[in-house]
């Protein structure tokens, strides 16, 4: 059995992407056997469709297209945005972006909150598959069930405070299992309650509106995000849970957050999914090494 990851920063991090993905292809005994990556997903950083994050990615469209066909890995484009209107469906950029992704050497799908764009998208660029976003915060497992019998969406991602509802989830249906994409590293706190507010606050930015940044006010806000303490978060999954837990219970899909953060902690997150710990040094000096990145 496989575990596919799903990694941030299609548009963020392309210049990391660039410098690992041939690691990881020509150097195969150095990643875990099991762990494959799934798709990279990511949005431009003035991206109208855009949510969960803003104001990331400027990396050129075709070049990541040409990355993502040259290895042959699924592109996500995420278009989450909860405040879609009808008026916004002709955004050129965004259509350009649909346009260009939509045929590749892997199949390329769509983050989705809006159902009208999902609609819209599907009318216009009929092969795209969509993945139900976490922003949507399903918070109660009886909605994550009723998202996962919805047959439009490939994939659906809970909140990732249902990660730990282990008896239900090992009740799901083995085709509601391969539906499910866990959000691993999640670092928001596990109390919270303006989660689905703050994404709307992005949805709102995204769109161009004014307003004010929402305030976390978690404990831990003041420190941003730190991958230690996300491992101490009640939510978090790491690469031993997956592989001694999910995956025994028929779970394949993992979700890696981290389009805002630097690319030096999104490496950190590589090193930890994916690479095998005996060889992680040699994967670092092999990263940090090339001249051609500037990690961050």
């Amino acid at each position: 059995m496989k575990a596919y990851f799903s990694l941030p920063g299609l548009f963020e991090f392309y210049d990391l992407y660039k410098v690992f993905l041939p690691l990881f292809r020509e150097h195969r005994e150095y990643f875990f056997d099991y762990a494959e990556i799934g798709s990279i997903y990511g949005a431009p950083a003035d991206c109208l469709w855009g949510g969960g994050r803003v104001g990331f990615g400027d990396a050129e469209p075709e070049e990541v297209h040409a990355l993502m066909n040259e290895y042959g890995i699924s592109s996500r484009l995420t278009f989450s945005n909860s405040l879609i209107e009808e008026k916004h469906l002709s955004d050129r950029k965004c259509n350009m972006l649909c346009s260009l992704f939509e045929h590749g050497s892997a199949r390329n799908g769509v983050i989705i909150y809006s159902d009208l764009l999902m609609d819209y998208i599907k009318n216009n660029y009929p092969d795209y598959y969509f993945v139900s976003s976490t922003t949507k915060v399903l918070r109660k497992f009886g909605q994550f069930k009723e998202e996962l019998s919805r047959s439009e969406f490939e994939y659906v991602v809970p909140d990732f405070r249902l990660n730990r509802e282990l008896e239900e989830m090992d009740d799901l249906p083995q085709d509601h299992k391969d539906k499910t994409e866990f959000l691993c590293n999640e670092c928001c706190s596990f109390d919270c309650s303006a989660r689905k507010e703050c994404y709307e606050n992005v949805s709102r930015k995204s769109l161009g509106e004014a307003c004010e940044d929402h305030r976390c006010v978690s404990p831990n806000a003041s420190r941003g995000y730190r991958f230690s303490d996300a491992m101490e978060n009640p939510g978090f999954i790491g690469q031993g849970e997956i592989r001694d837990i999910y995956m025994p219970m028929g779970f394949s899909n993992f979700k890696i957050e981290g389009r805002s953060l630097g690319s030096a902690v999104v490496f950190e997150f590589l090193l930890h999914y994916l690479t095998k710990p005996e060889y992680r040094l040699k994967v670092r000096e092999e990263v940090y090494l090339d001249s051609s990145l500037d990690l961050f």
